[in-house]
């Protein structure tokens, strides 16, 4: 095939020539994977089971029984330029997954884990040897008798480590005990599935025995010279590219041609061309930046667009049809039970050895099952070094389909995360009187290190006196994307526990940020790390809260501050994001409005200088936020000035509001330095109101309720109500942020009732010891505790 023609006008057919006709592949692929991907997303499937089954589908199984589509979209004579780009795309995901493998991390892999993975690996191996015979006995005849048993045993004995990690991360279940033994377990069992695939490849060769071994001597030949030869030049390239600078782009350059040189290098020996790809991959420093610019050059495109490729290229050669007969279909029968027999029993029994409870072992033993895209390249080069034919393969790719599809569902039938144990009591700020000298917990939330010390300061204010003492649970909310780099960000977080992945110097400054606070101030901080897909984030937040029994969570504004003083949107998610917090809740929901209080930096304790206004209208979410604001009025640096404004339609609840007002105006009368003020306006129309706050805009802070008693202040009230929307809002002139808060009330947070103690009895008491709770490394099923020793605990 030519690769372009002259044009229709010229009487040529595009569908002709080679890059038009990829152009259009490409595009079909692409769309039908990605609607596929859509459609199976309330499944919760991974994406790759989309791509598998879209494969599938445009292949002979499916759209592909059509000769006319067949012919005019996959014509025979394009195959070879189709393949082409998706070993090409391949070669570069091998490469990234390469970069994913943190070898050091392996090695510091705890005995359960290496146990569970030998486990995971040897028995489902042994039972893919033992399948393989009836395999050679009925459909693949003539296979050779020593690779054809180790590429069974290998694509009985693998687990998919990214598709794993999305999953884990689907059922919020990626940080806890239990998803880091799995991901353990899986980068173990990774490796060792590369090396017994390499074996397989050594082996499935024509020539004689003498050759294979010749093959396999010059592939370690070529993994040594790699560790000795290649990986200092990369780390001079890692060193040579500091923190806070760019990379260069000879060194990106020079990096992407090694990949393709140690691939052509592989292919050369005899061995795979991805396994160059992979190895160096391994070899590249995973500290500094280097390693992840090298992901975000490469990933979006390779995964976007060419990857799709290949299990397109699979599906064009899987045929069910070719699945016929009793026989074939109880092999199919068989090499799935074997599979699921062989991966699951051995983890479950080897779990259960080293002393896991029974269900976790069995949910451990279904995650290990997970297939994916290393399953699909073991079946190819089996299939292209005719080790397997087409009804063997086909029944393969069936089995790692199934076995990839049942782990979502399964698991989440067999495994409920522990629920809170205690009895969770205070869910508000104001508390009744036995809550008066009691702990205040608080879940912060934040987005980035630049919400941090607003976040300090405001903790900082709100502390009270050293009787009632305050907790912080600070969580870093971080999007787990389809991406590779998804996956380096749990390692990271496996490796260090740090909740910062933005790039840079800050993050060892926010890290000093936060164990300063707890060291200097009498706040008790705990820095976790929420790690999830934007539209189930809300989950980690709310579930959080309910296991730490806040009182209130306080979750970042949708819209990040410009210099310019006006907000940038982040997106309709983080909005989403904030509505869920704001129905679902078991407790409080403040929405902070970050406009630096305090400057950009934490300010000390004894600096602390603020100027804090309370708009009360009355209604329970402005009696919620004056209960905050009194706190922070016991701060020596916080000066609280409450303003009442009268509406003209008084609240049906207006009693209570007089209750907490006079409280608080005893509180000022006991102050004497003029600390804490009340200011009492009627306001009966909008413009009375917009004039009342107008007045009040040089403060440094906002505290009001989410939904007053009073007409909206701007055209469109978002998740901040009437009167906190005027506040963010660019007509309001001021540097002052806001914290709108929204008191819990089952009424109005029906998705909270299950959190409610009266629903089931409590299993611990009251007196329950509050260090240790604060201190445990368990915790929440899709949140990771910072692992750090607090040197200060006044508490």
């Amino acid at each position: 095939m030519q690769a372009t023609s002259h044009g229709v006008f010229q009487g040529d057919n595009p569908l002709d020539y080679s890059l038009p006709l990829a152009i259009l592949q490409i595009c079909l692929v692409v769309v039908v994977t990605r609607g596929l991907a859509y459609a199976l997303r309330p499944l919760r499937q991974p994406r790759v089971i989309a791509e598998i089954i879209g494969g599938v589908l445009l292949g002979p199984s499916a759209l592909g029984r059509s000769n006319k589509f067949l012919n005019a979209v996959f014509p025979h004579k394009s195959l070879p330029v189709l393949d082409t780009l998706a070993n090409i795309g391949l070669l570069f995901f091998l490469f990234l997954v390469g970069l994913e493998l943190d070898i050091a991390a392996i090695r510091r892999t705890g005995k359960k884990a290496l146990a569970i993975a030998l486990a995971g690996i040897s028995l489902p191996f042994a039972l893919g040897i033992g399948t393989s015979f009836a395999f050679r006995a009925t459909i693949v005849k003539g296979a050779p008798q020593a690779p054809f048993l180790v590429f069974m045993g290998v694509a009985l004995s693998i687990t998919a480590f990214p598709v794993l990690a999305r999953i884990l991360a689907e059922l919020k279940l990626l940080t806890t005990d239990l998803g880091r033994m799995a991901m353990s377990a899986a980068a173990v069992n990774d490796v060792a599935a590369w090396i017994l695939l390499a074996l397989a490849v050594a082996l499935s060769g024509d020539g004689s025995p003498i050759i294979s071994l010749w093959v396999l001597l010059t592939g370690v030949g070529f993994v040594i010279a790699i560790i000795v030869l290649l990986r200092p030049l990369l780390a001079w390239m890692a060193n040579r590219s500091p923190e806070g600078e760019p990379v260069k782009e000879v060194y990106i350059c020079a990096t992407l041609a090694i990949v393709l040189a140690a691939s052509f290098a592989t292919d050369a020996i005899g061995i795979h061309a991805l396994f160059g790809a992979f190895m160096v991959g391994i070899v590249v420093p995973k500290d500094g930046p280097f390693a992840g610019v090298l992901i975000e050059k490469v990933e979006d495109l390779i995964s976007g667009l060419f990857l799709p490729l290949y299990f397109v290229s699979s599906g064009l050669k899987t045929n069910v049809a070719t699945i016929s007969g009793a026989k074939s279909w109880g092999l199919l029968v068989l090499v799935i039970t074997n599979a699921c027999i062989g991966k699951i029993g051995g983890t479950v029994i080897t779990s259960l050895v080293v002393k896991i409870p029974v269900r976790e072992a069995v949910t451990l033993g279904f995650l290990m099952n997970t297939k994916g895209l290393v399953e699909l390249i073991v079946l190819n080069i089996g299939r292209d070094r005719k080790v397997l034919n087409d009804e063997a393969f086909a029944i393969l790719v069936l089995m790692a389909l199934f076995t990839t599809f049942i782990t979502t569902p399964i698991v989440m039938a067999i495994y409920k995360p522990a629920r809170p144990s205690a009895p969770y009591k205070r869910r508000t700020v104001e508390g009744s009187p036995s809550d008066a000298d009691s702990e205040l917990r608080v879940l912060a939330c934040f987005h980035s290190n630049r919400n941090v010390p607003t976040l300090l300061n405001l903790v900082e204010s709100s502390r009270g006196t050293s009787r009632r003492r305050l907790a912080m649970y600070a969580m870093h909310l971080v999007e787990l994307s389809e991406r590779s780099s998804a996956i380096s960000m749990v390692h990271r977080t496996r490796r260090n526990a740090m909740p910062f992945f933005n790039s840079g110097d800050k993050d060892g400054q926010m890290v000093v940020a936060f164990e300063a606070f707890q060291q200097l101030s009498t706040v008790r901080v705990k820095p976790m790390t929420a790690i999830s897909d934007l539209e189930t984030i809300h989950r980690d937040v709310i579930n959080s809260a309910a296991e730490k029994r806040a009182a209130i969570v306080i979750m970042p504004y949708h819209k990040m501050l410009q210099h310019d003083g006006t907000f940038h949107s982040l997106g309709s998610q983080y909005h989403d994001m904030n509505k869920r917090v704001l129905r679902g809740a078991p407790c409080s929901v403040a929405i902070l409005v970050d406009r630096g209080l305090g400057g950009h930096s934490q300010v000390a304790a004894k600096n602390v200088a603020f100027s804090v206004s309370v708009l009360f209208f009355g209604g329970p979410d402005d009696r919620e936020a004056l209960a905050y604001a009194t706190r922070m009025a016991e701060h020596p640096g916080v000066a609280v000035t409450l303003t009442r404004i009268r509406p003209s339609r008084p609240p049906h609840d207006e009693e209570s509001d007089e209750v907490v007002v006079e409280a608080f105006k005893a509180k000022v009368d006991a102050v004497k330095d003029g600390s804490v003020s009340f200011d009492n306006i009627e306001a009966s129309g909008k413009e009375e109101v917009l004039e009342a706050i107008n007045s009040l805009s040089k403060c440094n802070m906002f505290v009001v309720g989410r939904m007053p008693p009073t007409e909206p202040l701007v055209e469109r009230p978002e998740e901040l109500g009437p009167v906190g929307s005027y506040l963010a809002s660019p007509e309001f002139k001021t540097s002052a942020s806001v914290l709108v808060i929204k008191r819990y009330d089952p009424a109005t947070n029906p998705a909270s009732k299950r959190f409610d103690p009266k629903a089931r009895p409590p299993v611990a008491t009251d007196v329950e010891d509050d260090d240790e709770e604060m201190n445990s490394g368990g915790g929440s099923a899709s949140v990771v505790p910072v692992q750090w020793t607090p040197t200060h605990d006044s508490a």
